[in-house]
């Protein structure tokens, strides 16, 4: 495994990651099988509570799939690793927030990557595009999310024509949560980072396991699988020191103390 294409960084309860392989911060097998052991390692470590990903220098975040890998030789259905693509997208049980701060061009799998995040923070110079129609290829995950986050008409527009938006088209569409000057994108993340750290991690495991379960299901059969114990990390929450500690600290008028137990 290769780590000299990512840099990790503790912050107290926060993980950062940066993405940076130059040129473009493009991602090929052997890296993808390196994020993911780091994120499947960030979704284990009780420690941690909230993940940002972000690329390496002004220009990319990332360009996605490496295409000269794959001309060397890697194949586009090859071994990603654990989670998929970049270790996000399919790394099942991640139940703790990931923010995305995209520095620059977020492309192709670099675009997929950011809409595995919970959160996006955008440069003001950040542009977008899913060109894989241009290179006779699909972006499957795109093709799955995308459809779902944003109008149905402008999400089919970008997957199959490629075209290319910027920053305020990404916000005005609900892509990505804010834009910010290049020099605060960082410190805005950690900001927003950190006050996630302070939260009650039971709580946001639950909201994020029913929101990914609940997709795709009706709203009653949803809320049939809560009153029936079927949410493992809602049953967690109610029978945990934290919900008592919430209802203590709210008839204290004092601040709660989350312990994740």
């Amino acid at each position: 495994m290769t780590m000299e294409a990512l840099k990790i960084e503790r912050r107290g309860a926060v993980l950062e990651v940066t993405l940076d392989r130059p040129k473009a911060n493009a991602i090929d097998l052997e890296t993808s099988r390196a994020m993911g052991e780091i994120f499947t390692g960030f979704r284990d470590d009780p420690d941690l509570r909230v993940a940002i990903i972000t690329g390496g220098g002004p220009k990319f975040f990332c360009a996605g799939w490496d295409l000269k890998a794959a001309a060397g030789g890697d194949a586009v259905d090859g071994n990603y690793g654990r989670g998929g693509f970049g270790g996000l997208q399919e790394l099942r049980g991640l139940n703790k927030p990931v923010i995305a701060a995209v520095n620059g061009i977020c492309c192709g799998g670099g675009f997929e990557l950011a809409l595995s995040a919970d959160i996006i923070l955008a440069a003001e110079h950040a542009t977008f595009a899913l060109p894989e129609i241009r290179s006779g290829t699909v972006a499957d995950a795109a093709s799955i999310r995308l459809p779902k986050r944003i109008p149905y008409h402008i999400a089919m527009e970008m997957l199959l024509t490629g075209r290319w938006f910027d920053a305020e088209e990404a916000h005005r569409w609900g892509v990505v949560n804010r834009i910010l000057p290049a020099d605060r994108l960082m410190a805005e993340a950690r900001i927003l980072a950190d006050d996630l750290a302070a939260g009650p991690p039971l709580v946001f495991a639950a909201i994020k396991e029913i929101v990914r379960e609940a997709e795709d299901m009706k709203f009653q059969d949803a809320m049939n699988r809560i009153t029936r114990s079927q949410f493992e990390t809602v049953e967690r929450l109610y029978r945990s020191e934290d919900q008592l500690e919430g209802a203590r600290a709210f008839a204290e008028k004092r601040d709660p103390v989350w312990k994740g137990r």
